[in-house]
């Protein structure tokens, strides 16, 4: 019995189709989810969502959002996400150069907070990309 898993994002959709397996970044922690799974609603934190179909991998940066789980069907409504094939290497590269730069000049508290995720966002960007396309190398400055 196959999985349908559909990724969704103000902007647009990210994937609709059948897989055997999907791991979901959960607020609580990862959540893998096979068919026959009991229903549930989840929180989703920015994280690495991997849907499996037979040999091949499914990778996507997931920024926030809720994921509710059928038996037979996976349904994420993501604040923000892309695929892994779609990751902008250099954008990413250099949203976490400038995170990190930030960081170490010791930001107010709320400051340091945006800086800490968008470092965050930056990093997973940057994980699945990796993962998608091998080892990525930053831009020479």
């Amino acid at each position: 019995m196959p999985l349908r898993l559909e990724i969704v994002t103000p902007e647009r959709q990210l994937f609709s189709g059948e897989v055997d397996s999907v791991l979901l970044p959960g607020a609580e922690g990862k959540l893998g989810i096979l068919p026959r799974h009991a229903p549930l609603m989840t929180a989703l934190t920015v994280g690495e969502l991997l849907a499996r179909r037979g040999e091949e991998e499914l990778l996507f940066a997931i920024h926030g959002g809720f994921a509710q789980v059928l038996p037979d069907r996976v349904i994420v409504l993501a604040d923000v996400g892309e695929r892994a094939e779609e990751v902008d290497v250099e954008r990413a590269e250099r949203a976490r150069r400038e995170a990190e730069e930030l960081l170490k000049k010791e930001p107010p508290p709320e400051t340091r907070a945006e800086a800490l995720m968008a470092l965050r966002k930056a990093q997973l960007r940057l994980k699945v990309a990796r993962r998608c396309h091998g080892p990525v190398r930053p831009p020479e400055e």
